[in-house]
């Protein structure tokens, strides 16, 4: 069988890991002395042993040498033998960015080594002596050759009087057993043997914790070592494997037969732990010691399975191919719009026989839709997790100290929209520290903490999401944002001041910035360009808000999804347009007693508000509305975008419908007010109103 099928699972599993290492460096640099530091040096050190496990079971020799390089660094971090310092931290950063670089190239181009230089960094810091005289310890990187071997005589060799300086590891997890002892041989002669006078400080190691765990792969099993890895780290999902027989190494290099052990430490009953590792394909037989003997779990009929699995029943998860969830999505699109038309067709023929199953259609159609929907949504924590060290290495190339907090990590959103805003994201975080955050002298001078702060959130507002990232710097220089515009003829000369509006269009411009010299963060002009762009075309909208002296907050508002949504139908003269219900607050007939005009626009007398009209036949070129009675009347939907309202006047509105969205590629120099199209019920094409463009 071709690794390529692991490829995928590859990347996935070690993005995840990767993501992990960086959070836990994170912590590791901000609080080296505190006590939680020994659990982010242990988070790193099992996330960077499981990717050089995977990457030795798919071949990535480089991969896997790099791996290898960075454990053995950070086994001696977690034993204190390396202090945690600027020049540790840099070459660590450096080695998981390689890392993450080097697992891409590997399954995108093929497997490469990592650079010398950082190796020989590695190597370097795995070989230099601990603080304090070692005297004439043989380290892990010395040749072993000289070392006395088994069978000659002892006598001699000089032990210590004191022991009470020895380094011990008080965590005996990461000792390692040797897996063949069948050669060893005891020395002969042991008479000249001195034992220590101080032996205060020994430490004898734990019975070997967990249950045993039994597997027997299927017969013919292909690539026997990939998938015993891959039942390791199932079980490991369920609590710490705590070792294995034969060693990982052995079974990546398939140095067993078809059958394998390891001990794993968790409170899963023995069911779950059949369940997870039979997930993970290829496994005749397991066996799972439950309390002081051991219980086969060959099936749900075993002892006990069915009680189990009451007491602790798991959520099972199964990675599934973006592109199948996009292609079940448009299926259910169209079944949709089937249902849409159906329910219509129904309707005028009145047939009661029909009523009932039309009915149960529509319904089993509606939960199906709500299902597939849910399916695609994702924690905005699978990116959001990656943004602190993009603020870090940011800071520390702007000279700021910056701190990062982000809340909402439960939202979710959207699978392919998620991946979409993930570097507009970048890039307001690099903007916020580069223009927003000031230098910590500044910030001192002006009463401010030396650190800044930026607060990245996520909420959810009726059926869209809003992300705000806000930072507490100087603020947007508006004289300097007019000074630049009047200087490039894209405002007034005469103009004396900015609305939020107008700064935002004027930041939004192609090639637009104030920077007076390009940085390796900015100055090009195209950070908001970008953003802004970006979002409209998920069919959202962007907002800043800036108070000089206090900081900025950019707004980003998204659909939660964008393939299926309700929408209100309105006709224009023979047109219909479809108005997404998430930005409508009401709608109102448009009387004449409550529309006025106030310089020169018309305006809406809604109770206590004014709000501006629009209207939708001037916006796509169609002549005025013509009343042939005095009861007829237009109508308005009033929508609404965040703090902005405007009333969009329609002849008529004839439905309310869920509609399935489709792309829509506008003609050059086209109307930029519709964000996407639709297919209605009776097959008629249909623009969708881009409200974010009118307001």
């Amino acid at each position: 069988m071709d690794t390529n099928e692991y490829a995928q699972l590859f990347l996935t599993e070690s993005r995840e890991h990767i993501t992990a290492v960086n959070q836990a460096l994170l912590e590791l640099e901000r609080g080296a002395n505190r006590p939680e530091a020994s659990g982010a040096v242990d988070s790193i050190f099992r996330a960077v042993h499981t990717i050089k496990g995977m990457a030795g079971a798919m071949g990535y020799t480089g991969v896997a040498e790099l791996s290898h390089a960075l454990e053995t660094v950070f086994d001696r971090v977690r034993r204190h033998e390396l202090p945690i310092g600027g020049v540790l931290m840099e070459t660590l950063f450096r080695a998981a960015d390689v890392l993450e670089q080097r697992v891409e190239a590997a399954v995108r181009d093929g497997d490469a080594s990592a650079p010398e230089g950082l190796m020989a960094s590695l190597r370097s810091l795995a070989e230099s002596h601990p603080e304090g005289d070692t005297g004439t310890w043989p380290t892990a990187a010395q040749d072993s050759a000289s070392w006395p071997v088994a069978g000659q005589d002892t006598a001699g060799w000089p032990i210590p009087g004191d022991t009470s300086s020895w380094p011990v590891s008080s965590d005996t997890a990461s000792w390692q057993i040797p897996g063949n002892t069948a050669g060893w041989q005891i020395p002969g002669n042991t008479a000249g043997w001195q034992i220590p006078g101080n032996t205060a400080s020994w430490q004898i190691p734990a019975a070997e914790p967990g249950r045993l765990v039994r597997v027997r792969l299927a017969p013919n099993t292909p690539l026997r070592g990939v998938r015993a890895f891959l039942v390791v780290q199932a079980a490991g999902k369920l609590g710490e494997v705590a070792s294995t027989q034969p060693s990982i190494d052995e079974l990546q290099a398939e140095h067993f037969g078809d059958t394998f052990t390891f001990r794993l430490v968790s409170d899963a009953d023995p069911a779950t732990i059949e369940r997870a590792i039979r997930s993970a394909g290829d496994v005749a037989e397991v066996s799972v010691e439950s309390g002081s003997s051991s219980q086969s779990a060959r099936g749900d009929d075993a002892a006990g399975v069915g009680t189990a699995r009451r007491r602790s029943e798991r959520t099972r998860h199964v990675r599934i191919d973006v592109r199948r969830l996009d292609t079940l999505m448009n299926l259910i699109g169209e079944l949709v719009t089937v249902r849409g038309r159906l329910t219509r067709i129904a309707a005028e023929l009145r047939d009661e026989s029909l009523e009932e199953p039309v009915g149960q259609a529509t319904r089993l159609i509606t939960e199906l839709r709500d299902e597939i929907t849910a399916s695609r949504l994702v924690p905005v924590s699978n990116v959001f997790d990656r943004f602190p060290r993009v603020v870090r290495d940011a800071a520390r190339a702007a000279g700021k100290s910056v701190e990062l907090e982000i809340e909402g990590k439960d939202i979710e959103l959207d699978r392919s929209m998620l991946d979409e805003i993930g570097d507009s994201m970048v890039h307001l975080l690099r903007n916020a520290v580069d223009h927003g955050i000031e230098k910590p002298d500044v910030r001192r001078a002006a009463g401010k903490s030396e650190t800044g702060r930026i607060a990245l959130q996520a909420v959810r507002d009726r059926s869209a999401i809003v992300i705000k990232v806000i930072d507490d710097g100087a603020g947007i220089d508006r004289d300097r944002v007019l000074e630049r515009a009047k200087r490039d003829g894209l405002v007034d000369s005469q103009k004396s001041d900015l609305t939020e509006d107008e700064l935002l269009r004027l930041l939004a411009r192609p090639g637009f910035s104030t920077a007076d010299r390009v940085t390796e963060l900015s100055g090009r002009g195209v950070g908001v360009d970008a953003v802004y762009t970006r979002v409209r075309g998920l069919g959202g909208a962007m907002d800043i808000r800036s108070s000089p002296g206090s900081g900025t907050t950019v707004m980003i508002r998204l659909p939660v999804t964008l393939a299926i949504v309700r929408a209100l139908l309105a006709r224009v003269a023979d047109e219909t347009y479809a108005i997404p219900v998430a930005h409508v607050s009401e709608t109102i007939e448009l009387e004449p007693a409550l529309v006025r005009t106030v310089k020169g626009r018309e305006v809406l007398l809604l109770r206590d508000d004014v709000v501006p009209l629009l209207r939708l036949r001037s916006l796509v070129g169609l002549p005025a509305y013509e009343r042939h009675s005095a009861i007829e009347l237009e109508q308005a939907v009033v929508i609404d975008l965040g703090d902005r309202r405007a009333g969009l006047v329609i002849d008529e509105l004839t439905a309310q419908e869920e509609i399935v969205v489709k792309p829509y590629d506008a003609a050059r120099e086209g109307l930029p007010f519709f964000g996407g199209a639709t297919l209605l019920d009776d097959g008629r094409p249909s623009l969708i109103v881009d409200v974010s463009s009118l307001l």
